[in-house]
Formats: C-alpha cells, sequence, structure tokens
C-alpha cells in the first residue's frame, strides 16, 4: 500500500470540504474518499461524486458483510467508510483525503488504521454560525444544534494530530499551511503545481 491517509475535520461550515478541494489541486497523486451515505441527495449532488448514495437496507448489509472500518449515525443517516473502495485508493494514491467527523476519527483510530489527522478550527463560534447561514435551508433550531455540536467537536479536538485556524476569508492561506503540515509529516518533496 503506497498511500496516506489524511482526515481532515472541522465542525459544519468549517471548511473541510473547500480546504481538500484546494489540496488536491496543489497535491500531485492525491484523491479524496468518498463516504457512503443513506442521506437523500441534495439538489445539485451526484452520485460518486459527493458521496456514494445507498439506501438503509444497503448499508445495513455492508455493517453486517464487515464492509465498513467505521461507521456512524448522524441526523438519522449512515455514514460510513468502505473497506475496500478506500484499499483501493490507497493502493493507487500516494495521498488520500477523507472528511469524516470527530466520531468518525475516534472509530478509525480503534481500528488501527494508520492516518495523519488535521482539525479545522474556526476563528470564533460567531463567524462559525454566519457560515452555517449563509449555506441556507436551514431552520434556526437545525442551526443551533449544529452549534452545540460544534462546541463539542471542538472541545474534543485533542485527538487529532494537529489544529489550524481556517481564517474566514483566507482559504488560500489555510490551504497552503495543510499542505506544509502534510508535506512535512509525509517526508515529501512535492513542488506545488501553481494555482
Amino acid at each position: 500500500m503506497k498511500g496516506q491517509l489524511i482526515i481532515i475535520s472541522s465542525p459544519s461550515g468549517g471548511g473541510k470540504d473547500s480546504v481538500i478541494r484546494g489540496l488536491l489541486d496543489i497535491l500531485p497523486d492525491s484523491a479524496r474518499y468518498l463516504t457512503t451515505t443513506t442521506r437523500p441527495m441534495r439538489p445539485g449532488e451526484k452520485n460518486g461524486v459527493d458521496y456514494h448514495f445507498v439506501t438503509r437496507d444497503e448499508f445495513e448489509i455492508m455493517i453486517k458483510n464487515d464492509e465498513l472500518i467505521e461507521y456512524n449515525i448522524y441526523a438519522d443517516n449512515y455514514y460510513g467508510t468502505e473497506k475496500n473502495r478506500l484499499n483501493e485508493l490507497l493502493n493507487n494514491h500516494l495521498i488520500v483525503f477523507s472528511n469524516i467527523e470527530i466520531n468518525g476519527k475516534k472509530n478509525f483510530d480503534k481500528t488501527g488504521w494508520k492516518n495523519v489527522s488535521i482539525f479545522l478550527l474556526p476563528e470564533s463560534l460567531d463567524i462559525l454560525k454566519q457560515r452555517i447561514i449563509a449555506r441556507g435551508g436551514l431552520t434556526d433550531e437545525a442551526i443551533a444544534k449544529r452549534l452545540d455540536t460544534a462546541k463539542k467537536e471542538i472541545a474534543e479536538s485533542d485527538i487529532y494530530d494537529y489544529k489550524l485556524v481556517n481564517y474566514q476569508g483566507k482559504l488560500d492561506e489555510t490551504v497552503a499551511k495543510t499542505a506544509e503540515i502534510i508535506k512535512t509529516r509525509l517526508g515529501l518533496d512535492i513542488n506545488e503545481k501553481l494555482s
């Protein structure tokens, strides 16, 4: 297996997907692992591009057949990491990113799967709240729930190898700092592509 799994987590609205997209642009031979979920597809999402969407029955068969490294239930939907899909990516790429949340990270650690983990912190909860609101489509109650979850995740983020503040409006800076951490940790001499 030639690849290294890099877990990048953040609270909801914390920028993990944007940072991963930026890293994929500048780090050669990198790929993104897509989580498998039972949640309904949102408008604009595509199966195999955003997530691997499956039915609840299909997911429960995967659990029964021990096809998952880890899985969780979040907002009444299953989310999990399929062994075969992750192994295939790790065999074919130097770096594989996963955006699993904190419970997924804990489950990975319990299984002994090697990973390098980075937690993206918001500069403040107020700014995180603004980001969540800006996404749209959430009730006040749902926003409050996400902020409450964010507080708990931030409090537990010491289980990550690295923590980095993702400042509002400074995505490129966060991507560059994250790339440096990865290159240093993996001992890579990667010439970044000019973006």
